[in-house]
C-alpha cells in the first residue's frame, strides 16, 4: 500500500507532495518534493490507497446559500452585521468538530486567504474524479487533511512551527521521528527537516494512512450529509504508532 500527501498552496511552487509506501511495521518516504503542479498531483494519486490533501474540500452551506441568493438578487440574504451573525457563514460543521476536539480553530474557507487554496483544490478534485478516483468529500479516496489538527491529535507540537527562528520546527521533526521510529525518510531526510511545506505533505500522507486503516474520527449520520457538501477534516484518533499496527478502530463525534 502507498499513500500520497499534498500540502496545497495557491501557487505550484509552494505546493509539496509526499508518497509513503507502507509495509508490515514500517513506512518509507519514497518521494518528497516541493514545486508541484495539478498534473503532478493527479499522476501521483494513481494507484494510491488514499491521497491526503491539506486544503478545504468545500464551503459552509450557509455561505453557499447566501452567495447564491445574493447573486440571484433574492431578498433572502440573512443579517451578517455581527461576528455572531456570520458564524455559520465562515465555519463548516467539520471546523466546529475540530475545534471541539482539539481546541484549534481552522482558517475560514469563506473569509480567509485559504479560499485561494480551496479554489485550486476544487479543480484538482474534479481532475481526480475524471480519472475514476472516489472524491466523496466525507469518505472518498481523496481525503481532507489538516496537519496542525493531526499533530495535536497525536500529542505533538502543532503551534508556531512555521515561524522561523523559534526552533519549534526542529523540535517537531525530532518529536515525529521519535514517535514514529518506523518512518524511513531515506534520501528525503534533509528536505523533511528543513522545509515545513514538505513536512506537512508527509503529515498529510500519514493522515491518508490513518483513514485507510480506520484510525480517524468519522462523521455520524447527522453530519455525513453535510460533510458530503462541505468536506470533512480527517482527524486521527489513537497514537501515531497505530498507523503500523494491525489493530484499527474508528470513532464518531
Amino acid at each position: 500500500m502507498h499513500t500520497v500527501g499534498v500540502d496545497l498552496a495557491g501557487r505550484s511552487e509552494r505546493t509539496a507532495l509526499a508518497v509513503v509506501a507502507w509495509t508490515d511495521g514500517a513506512a518509507t518516504v519514497v518521494e518528497l518534493k516541493v514545486g508541484v503542479t495539478d498534473a503532478d498531483i493527479v499522476a501521483a494519486a494513481h494507484g494510491a490507497e488514499r491521497i491526503g490533501i491539506d486544503a478545504p474540500f468545500g464551503w459552509p452551506d450557509a455561505f453557499v446559500e447566501l452567495v447564491t441568493a445574493h447573486h440571484a438578487m433574492h431578498p433572502t440574504v440573512r443579517p451578517a452585521e455581527t461576528p455572531t451573525d456570520r458564524r455559520t457563514l465562515v465555519r463548516r460543521r467539520t471546523d466546529w468538530v475540530v475545534h471541539e476536539r482539539t481546541g484549534i480553530v481552522p482558517l475560514s474557507v469563506s473569509a480567509d486567504l485559504i479560499g485561494h487554496v480551496a479554489l485550486r483544490c476544487a479543480g484538482i478534485l474534479t481532475l481526480l474524479g475524471a480519472r475514476g478516483i472516489d472524491v466523496d468529500r466525507a469518505d472518498g479516496s481523496a481525503v481532507e487533511a489538516y496537519p496542525a489538527a493531526a499533530l495535536r491529535s497525536w500529542g505533538l507540537i502543532h503551534k508556531g512551527y512555521k515561524t522561523s527562528g523559534t526552533g519549534a520546527f526542529a523540535e517537531l521533526t525530532n518529536a515525529v521521528l521519535t514517535a514514529a521510529p518506523w518512518l524511513d525518510l531515506g534520501r528525503h531526510a534533509e528536505l523533511f527537516r528543513t522545509d515545513n511545506d514538505a513536512f506537512d505533505a508527509v503529515v498529510a500522507a500519514l493522515v491518508a494512512r490513518a483513514v485507510a486503516v480506520g484510525q480517524v474520527l468519522i462523521p455520524d449520520d447527522a453530519d455525513r450529509e453535510i460533510a458530503q457538501r462541505e468536506g470533512w477534516i480527517q482527524l486521527p484518533v489513537g497514537e501515531l504508532g497505530d498507523l503500523v499496527s494491525a489493530d484499527c478502530a474508528t470513532e464518531t463525534p
